[in-house]
Order: C-alpha cells, then sequence, then structure tokens
C-alpha cells in the first residue's frame, strides 16, 4: 500500500512544479542574481536543493543520509553565467533521485529508521523534514523571481481577486 507515500510524492511534485514555474520567469541574467542584503540568488538555492536531494535519497534506508561526497558549502558559491538549461539539468539530477527513492517505498516503510548526519529518524520523519526543508528553499525562488518580474509576475497559484470563483471549482487550469 502507498497511500502515505502517494500523498508526499504529491507535495513533493508540486513544489517541483511551483519552482519550475518561477524560474522559468527569471530572465537568465536574474539567475544568479543574490536577494536582498546578499541572500542566495536562484542558482545557489537550485544547487542546494539539488545536493541536498542527491545526498538525502541515494541509498535511503542505508546510508547516512549526508553522504562523503557532498560538498554542501560549494552548493552556496555564486554561478555567475549560469544559463536556464544548466540550471535545469542541476534542478532535476536531484528531483530524479528523489522520485526514484520514493518509488521504492511503500507506507510499510514508514516505521523503518534512517539516519541524518548520525541521527536517527522514522522514516514518516525525515520525508516531512526534508519535504519542508525542500518548500522552504521553492518558496525562496518564488520569492526571487516575483521580485524580479514585478507586475508582470504571472501567478503560480489563485491569482488574486479570483478566490470565490476557485472555491465554487477549485482547479486550477480553468482559471488561467
Amino acid at each position: 500500500m502507498r497511500e502515505i507515500i502517494s500523498s508526499i510524492e504529491a507535495e513533493y511534485r508540486r513544489y517541483k512544479i511551483l519552482g519550475e514555474g518561477a524560474i522559468r520567469q527569471t530572465r537568465e541574467d536574474e539567475l544568479s542574481r543574490a536577494g536582498d542584503n546578499n541572500g542566495n540568488s536562484i542558482a545557489v538555492l537550485v544547487w542546494h536543493i539539488s545536493g541536498n536531494l542527491k545526498s538525502r535519497f541515494t541509498d535511503f534506508l542505508n546510508a547516512d543520509g549526508e553522504k562523503p561526497w557532498r560538498n554542501r558549502d560549494a552548493e552556496f558559491e555564486s554561478h555567475p553565467g549560469v544559463t536556464s538549461t544548466q540550471l535545469f539539468e542541476r534542478w532535476n539530477e536531484g528531483w530524479v533521485v528523489l522520485f526514484s527513492a520514493l518509488q521504492s517505498l511503500s507506507d510499510t516503510d514508514l516505521l523503518r529508521t534512517v539516519t541524518i548526519r548520525g541521527v536517527h529518524f522514522q522514516v514518516h520523519e525525515a520525508l516531512h523534514r526534508l519535504l519542508a526543508h525542500t518548500s522552504y528553499h521553492v518558496g525562496q525562488i518564488v520569492y526571487l523571481a516575483k521580485s524580479f518580474r514585478g507586475s508582470e509576475w504571472k501567478t503560480l497559484s489563485i491569482p488574486l481577486g479570483k478566490s470565490e470563483q476557485y472555491n465554487r471549482d477549485p482547479t486550477l487550469e480553468k482559471l488561467s
């Protein structure tokens, strides 16, 4: 049975789509632009999300989620001149590892134990923790992209002033 795992996987897919929608609205010269007060750029956030997903979900049930081959600090280095093609290649590397690991899980695995940086978690705890971490950074990507686009931003959720319409028929596709 995969009801809970499928639900978690669906949330990850939602955040992947949200991040991609934001990145697609960003010009290439903005991908490496740092946020206010020297915050992370979209490129840095993509490198970090991808590195985190690859490390955590490679051999998820058996090996510590912080792999010795991961260089977390390098994920936060600037990426001047990165193209959207390069960015999406890096982005997808992490998501492929995540979805492959989730595909192999069933709800009976949720009470098993995994390790992240030497700390033991039940699988359900690790999955929720990692989903929250990913959604946090996807939110930062959306915020940056929206700040770059300003009034040209195309909403990725329910458009302002359309809440009642959406509530009557809750499908985003019909509001586009």
